[in-house]
């Protein structure tokens, strides 16, 4: 059947369980085949004479054997049952530690399969069932089933393509029917970690009433599951955990798990010192830590939980890009040595798209980690919204199916079923390098947060709740009655707890303890953020000989590389450069990185098309017409320990910038690139660079040196294809944070790039780019301005002398080269056009020298393509005032306010262009 249809066994006992259920359940065509095959069976029943009763018991009390046939057919039938319940027995799994949840009508019991209560007990092949006794009987076989598959775990993986790791998976739990025996100690270990998680919530619940901290009583088997991931990780090569979370629970984790001072928590609760926190830092409950820990196995982990704001899920793409940076450097091509562990929430984790993007994310070249744990914390509520409300699916983690992985539900009320999934997941990641989930069904002891009341939506659920003994009263109830415990041990146990946090508070209070500011170490004791004022510039510009070295070898073919043909025109065209030809915008990009590399320097760029680049003026990877092999030249100039990465992202921005700001975290000596495929689709992250890139500083006390190239320009496109949205990353801008540009010459990105490297400063750095003008004759330098030049943020005009201007335009980016040329063809000499590169943080002193030479009175006009609400005209006739006072008086011309960018008509975009060229000279 399988050569028939071409389709996997798995695939098979689901259709044909599903014919038993119902025949018109499947399709036409398996169910003629099942008809035939059916009719087949019966025939052949018939001309053996095999009768329906059951076999006769024999003397010696041992179950008689049937006939052949009847045998036959009862062993396929066992087997049919061994499958299902693998298939399916997630389904009846006893998952719900309140009790509420309804199951399906029940399938795997031995009258759906048609085995008779006679039958329980006659021995037959127990199939490739691991563990079992070549022959049993069926009784004895349904209870390996129900303890495999139904008790407090219940596992989806017959969904997996991978026949190695789905048997795999299938040993391990059948051959232990999915149980771990622990030890002794293991178990006091469990209640002991049990009692520091529900310990210290009640401890903040009675000092610090009212206060937010979103608790994680109902879901306290969380603390003792992470620490048996992270330490059974550290006993198969983990050196380092990067992990990622909400804040439900996020308080507890950091005491916990990350082992950050409980006098810093207590002391962000008590909040003696807000005078030191005006305008900057964030709540306690989004922060975080890191710290180098001792597991109980012996092992030495370095843990990071990732700082998060309240925006859920989408701290994941950061911690995957943190984890690919860590493996980078550190040589793990393997990826067991740095492993990511994100926690989630049930509603957040098939609510939110961000989930998919990361998921997608996780198999390709460039932003492969060797399989993520996630660990969803299934409260079965989320806020006020029941499950029913949040999801179209069965099952929360329904969405991870598209990776083909594992996934186990576990009853949190049950620590041992969690100890022992814990394992199985860590063990998998670490063979098969995916990713795994574990859905830890729980429940959430309070409302949302702790002032808010759940009773108003859910008033069953939340009487179910307050009858419920903790999670470690059931666990203790029960170590008790295997007399592994006393109850004054226990009681011994959180007296003593209690007592070592009154005393940290007790100290807390007495020493007036402040939290401490993370602070720059590691690989960023050479980095600064703060006032860009304060950090001088560099030296960015290089020997002409050293150009020229650059610009042959990466414009060299190799021998015997076939290159596609028009590729060879335009790498021609830039080899041409070494005779004098001016500069485009590739060639000069080209050289910065070429530097870079030669330097030491790592580079990653990522994004749509990045290696072509959108406009096809990159190239930056050759592809082989004959053999499709991939050749980077770029590679060929790189210097240890640089290397030059380039990767055409998936087609995402969320996802993708998030994995890139991640990266970034931990390579502030690389340059680190996000390049959207038109600018005007970097608002697809607009989370990212609203609560990470823009304010991780001011937050967290977090640098990034990520740059984003933005393609952008009003050329005709449309109101998709038009604009980067400069206003909002100027609306952005405050303290330094980030430094914005729009950038007119090829000399001025080739200094701008390596500025971001060399300068011990590390801000974002957002460039609108151009487009037509990639290759236009108008923007282009010469070798002399990168070997003699520096990046301006300021560029004067050359053109019209000073004391004849009637008019000082005040410009970025295209739009210059049009107010140039319109100026040319209408003969005008005296209006001088000043292009301002750098918008922020904008430099005084550069745009006052430029402007200096005019006489007061001259008006300054601001020119822009974008309509009046949007581009630079708010931002700047908000800060120019103040910066230049009133000498010149200040005035805006660009596109009428409108609520989209730009035309959807060419024509009209031309009319609109030229009206906007005749006012700005008129």
């Amino acid at each position: 059947m399988a050569q028939e249809f071409g389709i996997n066994q798995a695939f098979i006992e689901e259709q044909w369980l599903r014919y038993q259920e119902n025949p018109a359940a499947v399709s036409e065509r398996w169910r003629r085949y099942f008809d035939q095959a059916g009719a087949a069976a019966e025939g052949l029943t018939a001309r053996n004479g095999a009768t329906q009763g059951a076999a006769p018991a024999s003397a010696n009390g041992h179950a008689a054997s049937a006939t052949s046939v009847e045998a036959q057919s009862l062993a396929q039938r066992a087997h049919q049952m061994i499958s299902a319940f693998r298939l399916r027995g997630h389904l009846w799994a006893d998952l719900d530690p309140l009790g509420l949840a309804t199951l399906p009508p029940r399938e795997l019991t031995p009258e759906h399969f048609g085995i008779r209560p006679s039958d329980l007990d006659t021995v037959v092949p127990q199939g490739d069932f691991t563990g079992a006794p070549a022959q049993d009987t069926v009784r004895n076989l349904l209870t390996r089933l129900e303890d495999t598959y139904c008790r407090t775990i219940g596992v989806e993986y017959m969904h997996i393509d991978d026949d190695e790791a789905r048997g795999w998976l299938r040993e391990r739990m059948e051959s232990s029917q999915n149980r771990t025996l622990l030890t002794a100690k293991e178990q006091l270990t469990i209640l002991g970690r049990l009692i520091d998680a529900e310990g210290f919530e009640q401890f903040l619940h009675t000092n610090f009433i009212g206060a937010k901290r979103f608790s994680l009583e109902g879901a306290e088997a969380m603390i003792p599951m992470v620490d048996l991931l992270i330490d059974r990780l550290a006993q198969s090569g983990a050196e380092e955990v990067v992990l990622g979370m909400a804040h439900r629970g996020r308080l507890n984790v950091l005491c916990n798990i990350v082992q950050k001072p409980f006098q810093d928590i207590f002391a962000h609760f008590l909040d003696k010192h807000p005078d030191h926190y005006l305008g900057r830092g964030d709540v306690k409950y989004h922060l975080g830590y890191s710290c180098d820990r001792t597991m109980p196995s012996g092992q030495t982990v370095h843990l990071s939980l990732a700082f998060n704001p309240s925006h859920l899920e989408f701290v994941n793409p950061v911690v995957e890009g943190r984890v690919r940076a860590k493996q980078d450097r550190r040589g793990d091509t393997a990826r067991t040595r740095v492993v990511p562990l994100l926690i989630h929430g049930d509603a957040a984790f098939i609510g939110q798209g961000v989930v998919a993007e990361t998921f997608n994310l996780a198999s390709l070249e460039g932003y492969a980690t060797g399989g993520t744990v996630h660990v969803v914390v299934n409260n079965q509520v989320g806020f006020t919204t029941e499950w029913r409300d949040a999801r179209s699916t069965r099952y929360a983690t329904d969405l991870a199916k598209l990776l083909g992985i594992p996934i186990f539900h576990v009853n949190g009320e049950d620590p041992e079923a969690v100890a022992h999934v814990a394992r199985l997941a860590a063990d998998w990641r670490q063979k098969f390098r995916r990713d795994v989930v574990i859905d830890m069904y729980c429940y959430r002891k309070w409302g949302h947060n702790e002032g808010d009341e759940p009773r108003y939506t859910q008033p069953l659920m939340y009487a179910a709740i307050d009858k419920k003994p903790s999670v470690r009263a059931e666990y203790v109830r029960r170590l008790l009655e295997l007399g592994a415990i006393s109850q004054a041990e226990v009681d011994a146990l959180i007296a003593q707890r209690k007592a070592s946090l009154d005393a940290t508070l007790a100290e807390t209070k007495q020493n007036n303890h402040e939290a401490a500011v993370s602070a720059m170490a590691g690989l960023w004791s050479r980095y600064k953020g703060g006032s860009d004022a304060a950090v001088p510039e560099v030296e960015t510009a290089l020997r002409d000989a050293q150009l020229r070295h650059l610009l042959d070898v990466i414009t060299t073919v190799p021998e015997g590389f076939n290159i596609n043909a028009k590729l060879r025109g335009i790498v021609q065209d830039r080899r041409e450069r070494l005779n004098g030809k001016p500069l485009d915008w590739g060639t000069a990009e080209a050289l910065a990185f070429g530097s870079l590399l030669a330097e030491g320097t790592p580079i990653r760029l990522s994004g749509q098309d990045a290696r072509r680049g959108t406009f096809s003026h990159r190239h930056a990877v050759w592809t082989d017409s004959v053999t499709g092999q991939r050749f980077a030249p770029l590679s060929k100039v790189a210097r240890a320990p640089a290397r030059f990465d380039v990767y055409d992202s998936a087609l995402s921005e969320t996802g993708v910038l998030g994995f890139d700001y991640g990266y970034s975290l931990d390579y502030p000596d690389g340059l680190v690139i996000w390049e959207a495929q038109f600018g005007d689709f970097a608002n697809g992250a607009q989370v990212i660079i609203d609560q990470f890139l823009t304010s991780g500083e001011d937050k967290w006390n977090r640098l990034s040196g990520l740059v984003l190239l933005l393609p952008h320009g009003f050329e005709g496109g449309g109101p998709e294809h038009s604009s980067a949205r400069l206003e909002r990353f100027l609306q952005l801008a405050a303290e330094d944070n980030i430094q914005v540009m729009n950038l007119t010459t090829p000399a001025q990105i080739f200094h701008a790039l390596r500025r971001q490297v060399l300068r011990p400063v590390r801000k974002p750095m957002v460039v609108m780019t151009p487009k037509s003008h990639l290759r236009s004759k108008e923007a282009i330098s010469k070798m002399e301005d990168l070997s003699a030049g520096r990046f301006q943020r300021v560029i004067a005009d050359g053109t019209v002398a000073p004391e004849r201007a009637r008019k000082v335009l005040l410009c970025s980016g295209k739009v210059y080269f049009d107010l140039d040329n319109e100026r040319a063809k209408k003969g005008i000499t005296d209006v001088a056009i000043v292009r301002l590169e750098e918008l922020y943080p904008l430099s005084k002193d550069e745009l006052s020298a430029a402007l200096a030479p005019y006489r007061d009175g001259t008006p300054l006009v601001w020119v822009q393509e974008d309509p009046w609400n949007m581009g630079g005209w708010y931002f700047l006739a908000a800060r120019l005032p103040k910066l230049l006072g009133a000498r010149l008086p200040l005035s805006c011309v660009a596109r009428d306010e409108s609520a989209s960018p730009a035309t959807g008509s060419p024509a009209s975009h031309k009319i609109e262009q030229q009206r906007l060229l005749d006012e700005a000279f008129s």
